[in-house]
């Protein structure tokens, strides 16, 4: 189902974006604070609770690898081809949101615990993969992906905002040591995913399928019946996967957005911890000064501009060196408890919230262009391929990041339940968010020094592919073209539009 008024309004752009609600949203709750709820109020051991996630997010791992290859196939079936191969999967998500109500009730085993918390995991990647690759499909115009990244990402800030914000507020209320405050919470959100999923899919569209293409989809899926055939093409898809490591644009932006935002899941995820404990604080000072999440609203237009005018390579540096410096100063918090302790802390949150805010802006600003390199490889536009092996390594990571976290918590001593920790317990801490945050950004900021994909690369890319497609000889590339295409890729040019040997399934060409 593709609409007619295809124009990317400044209200489609919101409409698209409205779906970051719950994937700002949902996720900022939980790596702030499940595994606190876990712990303190289920009865759960560091390690336990860690091991919920974890496991969660390694089946849910393995769910989103074939999720973005199974939607991009999924014009096979006539629910495909009615809702659109993308948009479908937001409908029916759309109502299933009501599950995450679930993972805050108290009073239930382990094995509840897990099955709820697999349960949201997977049905939010069967509506974020999808979603993620909508951009490529409703325009090739970097302006107008920068617009739609651009409105996903201020509502992504809306989220994270609200999703720190309204606990705090509810603890107030109702109390900090109060299970049913989580339980409020949760419920509110529930609601509020389900309406925002709905509206992506009344306000977006996809590409259109030429009746070729539509009749090449009918045909694939009838000679794929036999059970030979099907593990035919299980065994390609994995090739393709393996494939995506082949572009070298792709590999570094990889690199840059799993050690960034698994430093960003392992700070979430001993914050309170650090607040509560290392500074004898609370819950709701946890929750406030993780509030200050509000500046990535007005940092979202702010980052856009930047995004077109100065590049992403430089946006991740900013990024990275702010909220290094400012974990040095948790760090000098925690040593020398100054007498205006929530003053500095306010105002190191503050700035450190500016950092973060970026670093989760970027990344998948920057993934709508990553097919386009692709293409000038393969002749292919595999958006749902891509976004599959981000999701799948970004949850893995930070599968293996929060059972680390919890068996680093317990083999520290840490004491569930209890009021006060064991020194020990508090320097593991601090230690997990000083050394182990810190380490990972390093990393992720030497990466950004070498990364070239901007506006005026990709605009040269991009023109090339266009000029290829129109029968122009690869034999009259203009130098710089070529210096550029090389860079992107990874490849020699001779190798490129046709000339590699890159083994990946062919598929039907869209419009």
């Amino acid at each position: 189902m593709v609409r007619k008024n295809k124009e990317v309004t400044l209200t489609r752009s919101v409409g698209f974006g409205l779906t970051d609600m719950m994937g700002g949203g949902a996720f900022t709750i939980i790596g702030a604070w499940l595994l606190f709820f876990y712990i303190k109020f289920a009865g759960l051991t560091p390690v336990e609770a860690a091991s919920i996630i974890a496991i969660a997010r390694i089946v849910d791992a393995v769910v989103s690898l074939f999720m973005g290859s199974f939607s991009d196939n999924f014009f096979k079936f006539k629910l495909g081809r009615k809702f659109g191969r993308r948009r479908f999967f937001l409908l029916v998500g759309s109502p299933l949101m009501l599950v995450y109500g679930l993972l805050w009730v108290t009073g239930m085993n382990y094995f509840y615990y897990l099955f709820s918390y697999l349960m949201f995991e997977i049905i939010a990647a069967m509506v974020l993969i999808p979603w993620e690759t909508l951009p490529s499909e409703m325009t090739k115009d970097f302006n107008k992906r920068t617009k739609l990244s651009t409105a996903r990402m201020f509502i992504s800030g809306l989220g994270t905002f609200l999703a720190t914000f309204i606990p705090g507020q509810l603890f107030s209320a109702l109390g900090q040591d109060n299970p049913r405050a989580f339980l409020a919470n949760g419920a509110f959100f529930a609601v509020v995913f389900a309406v925002c999923v709905f509206i992506s899919f009344r306000s977006t569209w996809e590409r259109e399928v030429s009746p070729e293409a539509m009749q090449q989809y009918i045909d694939q899926k009838k000679v794929n019946k036999s059970f030979g055939e099907s593990l035919k093409a299980i065994g390609q898809t994995l090739v393709d996967f393996a494939s995506t490591f082949k572009v070298k644009s792709f590999r570094k932006h990889l690199l840059i957005y799993i050690c960034s935002m698994t430093a960003k899941d392992a700070f979430n995820a001993v914050f309170v911890f650090y607040c509560v404990y290392a500074l004898n604080s609370t819950t709701a000072v946890a929750a406030n000064l993780l509030s200050f999440s509000v500046i990535g609203l007005p940092g979202a237009i702010v980052y856009g501009f930047l995004m077109i005018k100065i590049g992403p390579a430089h946006l991740f540096k900013i990024s990275y060196s702010t909220m290094i410096l400012c974990l040095l100063g948790y760090g000098a918090v925690y040593l020398l408890h100054p007498s205006n302790l929530i003053l500095t802390l306010g105002i190191i949150s503050f700035i450190y919230q500016i950092g973060r805010s970026m670093l989760e802006f970027i990344p998948w600003n920057v993934f709508p262009f990553i097919p386009d390199v692709d293409e000038m490889i393969t002749q292919q536009r595999r958006e749902g391929i891509f976004a599959s092996v981000m999701t799948f390594f970004r949850k893995s990571s930070v599968a293996l990041a929060t059972l680390l976290v919890g068996a680093i918590l317990e083999s520290g001593g840490f004491v569930q339940k209890a009021a006060t920790q064991p020194v020990s317990a508090v320097h593991t801490i601090v230690g997990i968010m000083i050394f182990g945050v810190i380490g990972l950004l390093l990393i992720a900021l030497i990466a950004s020094f070498t990364f070239k994909l901007n506006k005026e690369t990709h605009g040269i890319l991009v023109d090339e592919v266009n000029r290829l497609k129109n029968n122009g000889s690869k034999e009259n590339v203009d130098p710089k073209t070529k210096e550029v295409v090389e860079a992107l890729t990874g490849y020699k040019y001779d190798k490129l539009w046709g000339g590699n040997t890159l083994d990946v399934l062919p598929r039907a060409k869209t419009n």
